[in-house]
Formats: C-alpha cells, structure tokens, sequence
C-alpha cells in the first residue's frame, strides 16, 4: 500500500528573527550634557535595537568612522549647546565622504522650531526636543530605521 503525502521531504527552512537596528548615538562638539543621550540608548536597547554610543565631544569625521564600522543604519546626535546647524551639516558631510550618507540622521535636544526646516534641508529625517518621550524616538527608530545601503 502507497500513501501519498502533500508534506515536502525537505527540511523547512529555519526562521531567523530580523537583525536588530542598528543605532550609533554621539555627542558632537564640546557640548558635556550627555544625560539624554544615555537615556535614548537604554531605551533604544531595551526595544531590541543594537546601539553604539560614541560619548562625549566627538568630531563630525570620528561620529562618520563610527556610524561605518558598526554599519549604523541610523545616526542620532544629541546636541544641547545651541550649534546644532553648523554640527549637523558638518556630519552630513562626513557622513556622505565615508559613504554612510544611507544612515537615517535624527537629532535631539534643544531645537528650536525655527531651525527645524533647515535641519530637514541638511538631510536631518527627524529632530526630537527636550519634550519628546523615550517612546516617540524608539517608535520613530522603529518605523524609519531600516534603509538599504
């Protein structure tokens, strides 16, 4: 007697679950408050994401070798001293020459609106004030964080 069945004789592939994001958090300029930035990393790794923080007073060309080597699909800078503009253009920049320019930038700290729109022209896709919560930036992450290379 023959029975048929449906069921392949091949092993069913195995499931990986998603590699998790990968988030590079720095500190540019000799701005020293550093609180917010270590709170966003907790939080960006206690929902899953792989993260990096640089530390303190890093150069726009240090944050870019960085965001390379950990192949960082997003860039997050915490700028508190008020040169958010020139600091960010000046990553954009590095961040282009070191190829990374696919890296997602989002910025956080004291921000004002008015800046906002400058911020979006530099390539800056999200800037979070000190009002934001832990849970709009890891959603945001969440939601943005995969772009191809």
């Amino acid at each position: 007697m023959t029975t048929s069945s449906n069921a392949s004789s091949e092993p069913a592939a195995a499931t990986r679950p998603p590699e998790p994001i990968r988030v590079l958090v720095a500190k540019p300029g000799v701005d020293g408050h550093d609180v917010g930035a270590k709170l966003v990393c907790r939080a960006l790794m206690e929902a899953g994401m792989s993260v990096v923080y640089t530390g303190l007073r890093q150069s726009p060309e240090a944050i870019a070798a960085a965001a390379r080597e950990h192949r960082a699909e997003v860039v997050g800078l915490s700028i508190m001293s008020g040169a958010h503009l020139p600091l960010c253009e000046k990553v954009v920049a590095s961040l282009r020459q070191a190829g990374m320019d696919h890296a997602v930038l989002m910025v956080g700290g004291v921000i004002p609106a008015r800046d906002r729109e400058a911020l979006a022209a530099l390539g800056v896709s999200a800037v979070f004030g000190v009002s934001a919560t832990l849970d709009e930036v890891v959603r945001w992450v969440e939601q943005h964080g995969r772009r191809a290379p």
